[in-house]
């Protein structure tokens, strides 16, 4: 699916979600990079080697899930736009997903906003809770928003301003 559409299927996403029991610990990151390409920035920009070196430059990231401490350093680093941190432990009903975010208008804090499914798909409404936008994002802004719990697996993608229609 994802070499005819973009889209991954259940299976290859599997085995890029984060366990379960990792997930119950705090912010973690999940990147969904299928295709073995000449990449790396993701191993250089994790500070606590989360990220594993690479033992070739086209082999997929490797993640040591209990290094990790969802710090997101790694999100806007990533060309392909294949990185996340979902959080499960926000609170009781819902998660947080942050997410790169390459559009204008950048979203406010505070602002509601549609939430995307990986197809475009809108499947609910969100906050964003913080937009970072610094030097170290280089011009790859990183948006956190909350999502309905059951949706941080689900959810890539934003829309500012509601329904375009």
């Amino acid at each position: 699916m994802l070499k005819t559409c973009g889209i991954p299927t259940e299976e290859e996403l599997a085995s890029r979600i984060p366990p379960k029991d990792r997930r119950k610990k705090g912010p973690v990151v999940m990147i969904e990079c299928f295709q073995k390409i000449p990449c790396n920035p993701c191993f250089t920009a994790c500070k606590r080697g989360a990220i594993q070196k690479f033992e070739d430059i086209n082999d997929l990231p490797s993640i040591d899930f209990d290094k990790c401490n969802g710090c997101g350093l790694c999100i806007s680093k990533c060309p392909g736009l294949a990185i996340f941190v979902i959080d499960e432990t926000y609170s009781e009903d819902e998660a947080t997903v942050s997410l790169p975010f390459e559009f204008l208008p950048l979203p406010r804090e505070g602002e509601e906003v549609d939430l995307l499914d990986r197809s475009g798909k809108k499947v609910g409404r969100g906050r964003v809770l913080k937009v970072r936008n610094g030097k170290y994002e280089d011009r790859t802004p990183v948006i956190t928003v909350t999502v309905p719990k059951g949706l941080s697996m689900v959810v890539r993608n934003i829309r500012v301003g509601g329904d375009l229609r």
